[in-house]
């Protein structure tokens, strides 16, 4: 089989050819801990960026707690990508799975370290790293991204206008992204989530309590939070062929809310 025959059959039946290789960014925040698992069950060699993964301890941890995960430990995670390309000669997933903590400030107190960090986080570092994935992407003719955002900007709250206002940033751009790299059979998506099971957001002390359940279903239709096997299925199917006619969407993982 020639390269370009290799090709085809992966885009024809993802595991055909070769198992296909993602790569997670914040693995162990947000919607990480759904994506991982999800995607080794899919059969995906997954390498893994974290800021935790600079310390050796926690490096050994999670590939224990996740055999065939590879924890890379790169604090940036564009050196991932770099790495996943350098040792399997290819890139089929991106999920850039942004984080930053909520920080409630009135716009009238905005300040400008935090709205610099904030953006640096939620919108030039998955800019960056689709930019990253896309050239490799290319050059092999196919490949899928997935942006995690958020669904705060449907109904900002006061105090959050900077955050809500990146996150809808990097929705948009991801749909901009998707018109322009679908002709090289590369799709882009956002998961724009809330209320998603995560220790940063959604901590289960807070809401797996008989007042936070209450509030939850007076909050969202759906009544509970999202799980992180549901998003992780959700980024499954998105890397998958039965969805690769679909691009440029932004998908509220929102259990109905607002």
């Amino acid at each position: 089989m020639t390269t370009g025959e290799a090709t085809l059959a992966l885009v024809d039946d993802p595991g055909a050819a070769w198992p296909r290789v993602a790569v997670v960014t914040n693995a162990g925040r947000y919607a990480g801990p759904g994506a991982v698992p999800a995607l080794l069950k899919a059969g995906f060699t997954v390498l893994c960026h974290d800021e935790d993964f600079a310390d050796e301890t926690r490096r050994a941890a999670f590939e224990s707690a996740h055999p065939g995960a590879v924890a890379c430990k790169h604090r940036t995670p564009g050196r991932t990508i770099t790495q996943a390309v350098r040792e399997h000669g290819r890139i089929d997933l991106l999920v850039s799975n942004d984080t930053y903590p909520l920080h409630y400030r009135p716009v009238d107190e905005s300040d400008t370290g935090d709205l610099r960090q904030a953006a640096e986080s939620l919108l030039v570092t998955p800019i960056d790293l689709v930019a990253r994935a896309a050239e490799h992407m290319k050059r092999q003719g196919s490949g899928h991204i997935v942006l995690i955002t958020s669904a705060a900007p449907d109904a900002a709250q006061p105090g959050f206008a900077v955050y809500s206002s990146l996150r809808a940033g990097a929705s948009a751009f991801a749909q901009a992204a998707a018109r322009e790299l679908a002709p090289y059979k590369i799709t882009v998506h956002a998961i724009a989530p809330n209320f998603l099971e995560s220790e940063l957001y959604y901590p289960e002390e807070i809401w797996d309590t008989d007042e936070g359940r209450d509030r939850l279903k007076a909050l969202v239709p759906a009544g509970r939070l999202g799980t992180k096997q549901e998003i992780g299925e959700l980024i499954v199917f998105l890397s998958g062929c039965s969805a690769c006619f679909l691009t440029g969407d932004v998908i509220k993982f929102t259990g109905g809310w607002p």
